[in-house]
């Protein structure tokens, strides 16, 4: 017998790339389950496959960031802390470091991250925690399909209670601007370049150098530090891969960050943004 579940999940988190340095990513995920019915005449009750196998990848890679073990990066792990350090660029012109509680980072053992590497992560992972009477899992990732500009981002949320506030997670994100009620793609357009693979910090998370206390800054970084109720985060970034928001980088204030961005390039139309954070949800701005 096999059960399926379609759209179980969304994972929201951040890989880090040797190219393209932390990337932001939504992944939808699809389930399948193969094995025996139970004494109750079913394979596994749809509300247990929901808490238990979504709380097992909640609990491992989503708001992460998914880490390489075999790429060319520095990895030090503590007793609860763990800090990474990399250059990454086609000529490794950038340079990424960072550091936080080992539940901000999932390593995975693989040269790269791609979906075949976290499904495979993931399925072993969720195996040994089914019941005996289900033989088999088999796990699709697939990123939202649209015709709409999207981009991917990373970021964190010192003041969220929750897992949002690890400094590397993210999102890959569809764009919406409309002008005077008319749709803009140019201007989309424009926007998801900008802001591909991004890190998006907030100006009062913004630190010296010098307070860094677990990792170190290379010249023309820019560099993040807070604390939230997981721990101590900091992260050390080339410049040219972020941009500093005068404001909280919530799905909201990007929303209304962009909106105000764009009504000073069109300081008589109405401006209105639809910015997504990951799958089905987000936010709109006006300005």
């Amino acid at each position: 017998m096999t059960l399926f579940v379609n759209d179980l999940t969304v994972i929201d988190f951040s890989f880090f790339c040797p190219q393209r340095g932390p990337v932001g990513e939504s992944w939808i995920v699809d389930l399948t389950l193969d094995g025996d019915l139970n004494d109750e005449s079913m394979l596994l009750d749809f509300g247990l496959v929901k808490k238990q196998i979504k709380g097992i990848i909640d609990n491992s890679v989503d708001h992460t960031l998914a880490v390489p073990t075999k790429a060319n990066i520095d990895i030090l792990q503590g007793d609860d802390k763990v800090t990474l350090e990399s250059n990454f660029g086609d000529n490794n012109e950038h340079h990424f470091a960072m550091s936080g509680p080992k539940q901000a980072v999932c390593l995975i053992d693989a040269p790269s991250i791609n979906e075949q590497v976290v499904t495979e992560y993931l399925v072993a992972e969720i195996t040994p925690q089914l019941p005996e009477n289900v033989k088999g899992i088999t796990l699709t990732l697939r990123a939202e399909q649209h015709q709409s500009f999207y981009y991917h981002y990373s970021h964190g949320l010192k003041k969220h209670d929750g897992n949002c506030q690890r400094i590397v997670h993210g999102h890959r994100s569809m764009l919406g601007v409309w002008l005077d009620g008319m749709a803009m793609p140019s201007v989309q357009k424009q926007w998801a370049q900008r802001w591909a693979d991004i890190y998006l910090v907030s100006e009062e998370d913004v630190v010296e150098a010098a307070h860094l206390q677990d990792i170190s800054a290379a010249p023309g970084d820019i560099c993040s530090r807070y604390h939230a109720n997981q721990g101590e985060f900091e992260l050390a970034i080339s410049a040219k891969r972020t941009e500093v928001l005068p404001c909280d980088t919530t799905v909201e204030c990007i929303a209304d960050y962009m909106a105000k961005q764009i009504k000073q390039a069109y300081p008589d139309k109405q401006v209105e943004v639809r910015a997504y954070e990951g799958v089905g949800k987000g936010a709109i701005g006006y300005a």
